[in-house]
């Protein structure tokens, strides 16, 4: 039992850098991701909550379409000017910040040279997530694109076996 007790103990503890979900949430986020994209354009998310250190909570989330009707017209995710306007605006009624983005890909969930060159937010220690093949069924954690903007258009890659570290949307989330 002791070895038990430590060796959650020590999971939960590593749990003090990354991006938070509570599972529900998660769950929601994805099939209204899903249902956006129509399973055929990418679809995404602002992710609304709160930093502390190196850890961001998600409380909320604003979808591209609410701040720009047209953010989807083209097929991948586009927002123009206003909408960012709009966004600061929720953020400053909500006390909320803006700690991350989300949003789908045909297929595997790689950065592109666009998502690598234009982040929807250039603020150090910004998350952005990008979920496969738009975001249909509950794609495993493991299989997410997870990218911590640097500056500069710089990111570290926390894809992969990293994500199942540095993005929390389990149980345990529930208790942290």
């Amino acid at each position: 039992m002791t070895f038990s007790i430590r060796t959650i103990t020590r999971a939960l503890s590593r749990r003090n850098r990354g991006i938070r979900f509570r599972p529900e949430r998660w769950i929601a986020l994805l099939a209204e991701l899903d249902r956006r994209g129509e399973r055929r354009h990418e679809a995404g998310a602002f992710l609304l909550g709160t930093r502390t250190g190196d850890l961001r909570e998600v409380q909320d989330a604003v979808f591209y379409d609410e701040l720009d009707p047209e953010a989807y017209k083209s097929g991948v995710c586009i927002l123009h000017a206003s909408a960012f306007a709009a966004l600061w605006s929720m953020c400053r009624a909500r006390g909320l910040t803006v700690v991350g983005d989300v949003h789908t890909h045909p297929g595997s969930a790689f950065q592109s040279e666009a998502d690598r060159t234009n982040p929807m937010v250039a603020r150090e220690g910004h998350i952005a997530i990008i979920v496969p093949n738009f975001a249909m069924g509950r794609p495993a954690t493991a299989t997410l694109g997870v990218y911590e903007y640097r500056g500069d258009h710089t990111w570290i890659d926390h894809s992969g076996g990293s994500a199942i570290r540095f993005l929390h949307n389990d149980f345990w989330s529930n208790f942290l």
